[in-house]
């Protein structure tokens, strides 16, 4: 089953921009979530990161990864 990336953001993030440019370049489909725009979605966030407020977090199947090539 393939299943699509999620990316948990802030717009004004450069790391969160180059994350969503790098996916979209590869052709890779992807789900952006904005973390300021719901709550929920940032209590989300926080419980995949554990507890961590860096962004981007990047989730593909079981994996999560907090910021984007090393940087968040």
């Amino acid at each position: 089953m393939n299943m699509r990336i999620k990316i948990y953001g802030k717009e004004k993030c450069p790391f969160t921009k180059a994350a969503r440019e790098d996916y979209e370049k590869q052709g890779i489909p992807f789900d952006y979530i904005d973390v300021l725009a719901n709550a929920e979605d940032l209590e989300k966030m926080l419980t995949l990161s554990n507890g961590q407020r860096r962004v981007p977090v990047i989730v593909e199947g079981d994996a999560v990864t907090v910021g984007f090539r090393g940087k968040a």
